[in-house]
C-alpha cells in the first residue's frame, strides 16, 4: 500500500457506531485498540509493556517499556504523524525526522494491519 493510498483508506474512528462503541468510553476504545495494536509485532517478553495506537487522527504511538539489570522499568515512546508530506517521527521529545524507505513500509503496512484488526475485532 503506497502512503497516497494509506491516507486516503477508510480508518475506523473512535466512538464509531459497532459492538462496543456505545457501551466504552473514550479511554476505553483507545485502551481497546492499544491493547489490539500490541499484538503486531509478536511475543511481549515477560516484564515488557508495549502499546501501539492510533491516539487521534493520524497520530499514532508507539511505546516500549522493559526492566533494566536492576530490574527498574525503562522506556522509549515514539509519536508518528501522518502528513499530507508523508510520515514523521519523534523519539521521546526529540525533533521529527520523516520515514522513508523499509521503515515506512514497515509503519504504513503496521497502520493497515492495525485497522483490519481493529475495524474487525471493535467496531464491525
Amino acid at each position: 500500500m503506497s502512503l497516497k493510498e494509506f491516507l486516503t483508506t477508510s480508518r475506523p474512528t473512535l466512538g464509531a457506531t459497532g459492538r462496543y462503541s456505545n457501551k466504552l468510553s473514550y479511554e476505553d476504545l483507545v485502551n481497546a485498540e492499544s491493547e489490539i495494536g500490541r499484538t503486531l509485532f509478536g511475543p511481549i517478553p515477560a516484564g515488557h509493556q508495549r502499546e501501539f495506537f492510533e491516539s487521534k487522527k493520524n497520530v499514532w504511538i508507539w511505546y516500549e517499556g522493559w526492566p533494566d539489570a536492576e530490574g527498574i522499568m525503562q522506556g522509549t515512546t515514539i509519536c508518528y504523524e501522518v502528513r499530507p508530506a508523508g510520515v514523521y517521527k519523534k523519539i521521546a521529545g526529540g525533533k521529527y525526522e520523516k520515514l522513508e524507505g523499509k521503515e515506512l513500509d514497515n509503519f504504513v503496512n503496521a497502520a493497515r494491519r492495525y485497522f483490519e484488526l481493529v475495524r474487525a475485532k471493535l467496531y464491525c
